[in-house]
């Protein structure tokens, strides 16, 4: 199982985390590349259906980085965040989906270190979990 090498989505917040992989690329820090990125204005905007069908497109694994909780440009977005994350994280164990599959972090655009940090951690996660297998389970009819 050697050459398995994860697929992981990462979510990354426009003013926050995003800023924060640019400056972890800038500043050449050692990083996965198996991170696919999509930016969102904000981590509260990401709906778990968009975990959901990441998993079911082939995702496996999936981040979602927001700015640090009291930092976010839309005051109150990365606790909506928080919130609905929590109880994703409940559906997640229900549809069978190891817990280390899927994480919810924060970066601010100053921690080029940190995201790195956090990137390299979930991949290694996710490569000792393998393949996610549970794909025709967890798909959404």
């Amino acid at each position: 199982m050697t050459d398995f090498e994860p697929k992981i989505v990462a979510f990354l917040c426009n003013w926050c985390s995003y800023r924060g992989a640019d400056l972890a690329g800038t500043s050449r820090m050692k990083c996965a590349a198996n991170v696919r990125a999509i930016r969102v204005m904000c981590s509260g905007r990401v709906e778990p259906a968009f975990i959901l069908r990441a998993f079911e497109l082939g995702a496996d694994g999936v981040l979602v980085l927001g700015c640090h909780p009291g930092d976010c440009h839309y005051a109150e977005g990365n606790y909506k965040a928080l919130r609905r994350m929590m109880l994703l994280k409940r559906m997640l164990k229900q549809l069978g989906i190891e817990e280390d599959r899927f994480r919810l972090d924060w970066v601010s655009a100053s921690e080029g270190d940190r995201f790195t940090h956090v990137v390299n951690d979930m991949t290694e996660k996710v490569r000792a979990l393998g393949p996610f297998k549970a794909r025709e389970e967890a798909k959404v009819a």
